[in-house]
């Protein structure tokens, strides 16, 4: 699966689009680390901790999104978008869409 930023593919041509594909996770980490992460909010530094959270926030989201585009028979999503949101402290709603294409062949 092709997946995009992009409202073309270099190279490629669309044939037709299927509609709008999404995923959507909302992740949060455990106790410890979100302890840890506070802590660095407070004296400075790196929050690895939220950064590996959302990181897997995406990778899931992203999955979703790819599972739902491949049941419609599309070959790529094209101009994908990321939102996400804070739902209360250490956890956060990451959202993924874009448009699912079916490329000529």
């Amino acid at each position: 699966m092709i997946v995009v930023t992009t409202e073309t593919i270099p190279g490629m041509e669309i044939d037709r689009a299927l509609g709008v594909v999404t995923g959507n996770t909302v992740q949060a980490k455990h106790i410890g680390k979100d302890i840890v992460g506070g802590l660095r909010g407070i004296v400075g530094g790196k929050m690895k901790e939220y950064e590996e959270m959302f990181q897997e926030s995406r990778d899931i989201a992203e999955k979703e999104m790819v599972e739902k585009a491949d049941k419609m028979g599309a070959d790529a999503i094209v101009n994908i978008r990321y939102s996400s949101s804070s739902i209360m402290n250490g956890s956060s709603e990451i959202l993924v869409y874009g448009t699912a294409v079916k490329l000529k062949s």
